[in-house]
């Protein structure tokens, strides 16, 4: 621990939620923003509560989606319980927007105000336990012999810096092996009369940390998914995406064959 800083309480949960974990799909499902809570010695972070139901703090739609998806697929799923405004676990903890200050031009008071013990606590307690988690279930699914497709989820805004989005959906993807991503991209295309971005809204580039830590130094077949929010802003819109991405994923993984 870092110089005696403890962050987590004993009645704080552990940073990664794992659901159905002997899920028998070959889909191994990551949500690192799903979650808005933070640690009860952290308080609000000097936010308002309003502030936590934003895409600041959550991935919005992605807990309920992955927990669709996870029981669609027969599929584990693995997320993050912590706001990524106390730590971003889908960028390296080295960097210094993982504990933004300010996120979309709204400031972060307790992250101003971080010291070096306590940015220590944040990444010992939260960022390295549930990485810690997705490298073991890899490692047990890798000791079974069992085929491993990473799928990580996500949503984004539908309007950012003045611009109006276009795109229901995005596939991200970078270096390693990409050919499910680019089935991915090939099948959702197909399936819905909407836009569908190539490495849109954002890119994966060095910012992005868990794909590329978990899945490039072993060649592993991975997909990033981005979804726009307002399309996961209820129990129907959701039920539809999952439907839909469970038969886009399937069918993605066919093709791999």
């Amino acid at each position: 621990m870092s110089a005696g800083v403890r962050l987590l309480g004993p009645d704080d949960p552990a940073p990664c939620i794992v659901l159905n974990p002997a899920g028998a799909s070959s889909f191994l499902l990551v949500a690192d923003h799903a979650g808005c809570a933070v640690p009860s010695g952290l308080g609000d972070l000097g936010l308002e509560a309003q502030d936590f139901a934003r895409h600041i703090a959550v991935d919005i739609g992605v807990a309920a989606l992955g927990e669709a998806l996870s029981a669609r697929l027969d599929a584990t799923l693995l997320r993050q319980h912590y706001s990524r405004l106390v730590i971003d676990c889908n960028r390296d903890p080295a960097r210094a927007d993982a504990i933004p200050p300010v996120s979309d031009g709204t400031p972060i008071p307790a992250n101003a105000s971080l010291s070096p013990e306590g940015r220590a606590a944040r990444i010992e307690e939260i960022h390295a336990p549930y990485h810690a988690a997705i490298a073991a279930a890899l490692g047990q699914r890798d000791a079974l012999g069992r085929r491993t497709i990473v799928v990580a989820l996500h949503s984004f805004t539908p309007r950012m810096n003045g611009f109006d989005r276009p795109w229901h959906a995005g596939l991200l993807y970078d270096r390693g092996d990409t050919r499910f991503a680019h089935a991915v991209l090939a099948r959702l295309s197909a399936a819905i009369d909407a836009p569908v971005g190539d490495n849109e809204p954002y890119a994966m580039d060095g910012i992005d940390y868990t794909v590329p830590h978990h899945c490039y130094p072993a060649d592993r077949l991975y997909a990033e998914l981005e979804i726009r929010q307002d399309l996961l802003g209820s129990p129907e819109g959701v039920a539809q995406w999952a439907e839909r991405l469970a038969g886009v994923l399937t069918a993605a993984a066919g093709d791999l064959v």
